[in-house]
């Protein structure tokens, strides 16, 4: 409508979350200041927006794969800076998807000036969405099963994956459902804070992780290699155990996990493993915002004491990947990724270990804005997870080529 400028999104308006775009800015004026600003309004009505400070260059256009950002949320070339960068005026929110059957739309929009936006010269609308074109959703909820299936399209046969998040328990659909997008068959399974599953169960029992991998292994649609498990936080250490105790697991990845059972006992066939100890005395509690620091609340790894409820994963025959962020401020990941990393490599086993620095706990799909601190939905308590904006986005770029590729080679 009259707009002085043309903003598009490269190679189209609608894209999976994951996919990088080339944004570009024609009809400016040569050299001309202006600013670029993305605004995204999640499920709850929260507004997170980011924005950069650009010049045109001498023939009046802007491509943010090639233009520096002079100042604003980001400086430098960034192409996917507006989204990386996203953040909510109200402080501590995360940004995650709440249902995958609809789209985050982006709106980009170029003002006039580095100064006060009043004179908007052009905007578009990315549609960047959590399920491709052809998978299917499906609700399970099959003996003790909560969980959700996602199929790619077609005959298959597709790899198999189990997709589990951390102990803010809940059933998280959106990391399974991009799965599926890329060719995996992918079951998002709840285990923790669920409909019937109590927020903190008093103990977990491997033999419903095992009734997940049989759900799997005998949909049709699944490949008969054997099956991978992926898991966050509370869900590394569980994919961990599953593939150590579960047989059918070819390969698992943790991420910000740990090499030792946390929070939950694991109850197996005629064993238990214990929970690492810890103690909430040792938290931090920071002044005025309330935030609290975990890092030092379990027991020191090396200690004796700990040895029965290490996962003895060297028993396992999976392939491994852990990552894991350097800045991780809510538990020393790094430590007990070496730890494992450690244990599998004296007993001669296959495994594969990325540490970013800069990057926090919560490494997420790509362009998914890093969040630092977040109320976490079982302790009901503003939790401290890491992280330097850039590094964090590098981070997760480079952590998601890293896990598709690990599965395709081993599934």
């Amino acid at each position: 409508a009259g707009m002085a400028a043309r903003v598009s999104v490269l190679p189209s308006l609608r894209c999976l979350f994951d996919e990088p775009v080339r944004i570009r800015v024609a009809g400016l004026q040569p050299q001309q200041a202006v600013t670029l600003r993305a605004s995204l309004v999640d499920e709850s009505g929260e507004l997170f927006q980011s924005h950069a400070l650009y010049r045109a260059g001498s023939s009046g256009e802007l491509d943010l794969s090639r233009s520096p950002a002079l100042g604003g949320s980001y400086k430098g070339v960034e192409p996917m800076g507006l989204l990386w960068a996203l953040q909510s005026k109200t402080p501590y929110k995360r940004l995650a998807k709440r249902n995958v059957l609809t789209p985050f739309c982006v709106d980009l929009e170029v003002y006039e000036g580095h100064g006060d936006m009043r004179r908007l010269l052009g905007k578009c609308t990315n549609e960047r969405w959590f399920l491709g074109e052809g998978v299917k959703r499906i609700s399970v909820r099959e003996g003790r099963l909560r969980a959700t299936l996602f199929l790619p399209p077609g005959p298959g046969p597709f790899p198999g994956l189990i997709d589990l998040y951390g102990s803010g328990g809940g059933l998280i659909e959106y990391r399974a459902s991009l799965l599926a997008s890329r060719g995996f068959v992918t079951l998002a399974l709840a285990y923790m804070s669920f409909e019937d599953i109590p927020a903190m169960p008093e103990i977990l029992e491997l033999s419903y992780f095992e009734e997940a991998v049989n759900f799997l292994r005998k949909q049709q649609q699944v490949k008969d290699t054997g099956i991978g498990v992926l898991g966050l936080s509370k869900g590394g250490d569980l994919a961990l155990s599953m593939a150590t105790f579960i047989p059918g697991i070819k390969a698992a990845v943790s991420i910000s996990g740990s090499s030792f059972n946390s929070f939950v006992p694991l109850k197996g066939d005629g064993f238990t493993i214990p929970v690492h100890p810890y103690d909430l005395g040792r938290m931090k509690i920071s002044d005025g915002s309330g935030i609290v620091d975990f890092l030092d609340v379990l027991d020191d790894h090396m200690d004796p004491a700990t040895r029965d409820c290490r996962i003895p994963v060297e028993r396992s025959l999976a392939k491994f990947l852990f990552l894991c962020g350097l800045d991780d401020k809510n538990w020393k990941s790094d430590l007990y990724c070496q730890d494992a990393v450690q244990r599998l490599q004296q007993h001669g086993r296959e495994v594969e270990f990325y540490s970013y620095s800069g990057a926090g706990h919560l490494l997420e799909p790509p362009y998914l804005p890093l969040c630092k601190v977040s109320v976490h939905r079982v302790l009901g308590m503003l939790v401290r997870w890491g992280g330097q904006w850039r590094e964090h986005a590098k981070a997760q770029e480079d952590a998601w080529r890293r896990i598709q590729a690990f599965f395709w080679q081993h599934l």
